[in-house]
């Protein structure tokens, strides 16, 4: 027989309103009230019905993900984040891999709409201004994660990748490194291009540069983060450190210097961005630039409930703080090695 809300109001012991309201993640009900009553759904196996909620409340309490490559341990732990919170508020979440082509994102887009979902949350570049313009006129309720996009006055979560690439090169010159390579993600991307300045800026104001044939921007792919690795340690006088702008380049570079038969951290040091669990079980492990990847999904995920509930006047930045994570893949350069 088929489990009703009836059914569910009646093994939580409150009115139908309740349950209904606790789905939708609406109204004045306690965190222990609301886990209690989605134990009960749970318990039940109780699937609200989308097409009358839909016909009633004009809402199918789905939301769409935008996201690069779910295949990329960093996106699928936002993915995972995103869908956890969203089922929390009675959500279901579409996600969707655009692999950052524009054509493909606006495809995903156009299906999201014609499906009807209630809300969209954007984790991949988009460099079309087209399709944004488009999103704003539909007023299509939109968030931003780990992403900024000035065309769009939307909810953004993000990190703070200037203060993360600082910190990544703080770390590396109080090591005693004077020589980096930086292995970037598309330069196109706002993230990236701050990750790197971030670097840029803490290496110039302890008086030192990075030429710019050492900076190589890279392709979303472990093999690019190789290749470019390779070349940079192969140079005449290669760089004692490597900051890689993402973990999956961070693993690329340990591949490099494997290949070469270059010590990692003796003879140089790798830092990553993200500390996905990626950077924990690599050998060694990597010290890298954390982050709160699971906090930034929750945070979206509310911002957009929010916002689809007209619960949110004002169109909220929120900027995280990264931290640095230091394991075994930093530490002193060779000539510093030789003299301790």
């Amino acid at each position: 027989m088929k489990i009703t809300i009836y059914d569910v109001a009646k093994e939580a012991g409150v009115s139908i309103a309740t349950v209904s309201k606790v789905i939708n993640g609406k109204g004045k009900i306690s965190q222990a009230r609301r886990a209690e009553i989605m134990r009960v759904i749970e318990r039940l196996k109780y699937q609200p019905s989308v097409i009358a909620a839909a016909l009633t409340n004009k809402k199918t309490f789905t939301l769409g993900l935008l996201i690069p490559d779910i295949s990329n341990p960093f996106f699928g732990e936002i993915a995972r984040a995103v869908e956890d919170q969203g089922q929390r508020h009675g959500y279901s979440v579409v996600i969707c891999s655009t692999d950052n082509q524009d054509e493909r994102a606006q495809r995903y887009i156009s299906l999201l709409y014609q499906k009807s979902v209630d809300g969209l949350i954007i984790g991949t570049g988009i460099e079309d201004k087209d399709i944004l313009r488009r999103l704003a006129e539909k007023s299509f309720p939109v968030a931003l994660i780990a992403r900024e996009m000035p065309a769009l006055s939307v909810p953004t979560v993000l990190v703070d990748d200037f203060i993360g690439g600082f910190l990544a090169a703080t770390h590396l010159l109080k090591l005693g490194h004077s020589r980096f390579g930086v292995l970037a993600e598309n330069m196109k991307v706002p993230s990236s291009r701050e990750r790197v300045r971030g670097f840029k800026r803490a290496v110039e104001d302890a008086g030192l540069v990075i030429f710019e044939d050492c900076i190589q921007a890279c392709e979303y792919r472990m093999d690019d983060g190789r290749g470019k690795a390779l070349g940079l340690l192969s140079l005449k006088h290669p760089p004692t450190a490597l900051f890689c702008c993402s973990d999956l380049l961070a693993v690329g570079a340990l591949q490099a210097a494997a290949q070469l038969k270059i010590h990692v951290p003796d003879q140089v040091s790798v830092i990553s961005f993200d500390n996905t669990v990626l950077a924990s079980v690599m050998s060694p492990a990597l010290t890298a630039v954390s982050q709160p990847i699971e906090h930034m999904g929750k945070l979206a995920v509310d911002l957009l409930v929010k916002e689809l509930n007209k619960e949110l006047p004002v169109k909220q930045r929120i900027v995280l703080s990264p931290e640095i994570v230091i394991r075994e893949s930093t530490g002193h350069p060779p000539v510093m090695r030789r003299t301790i």
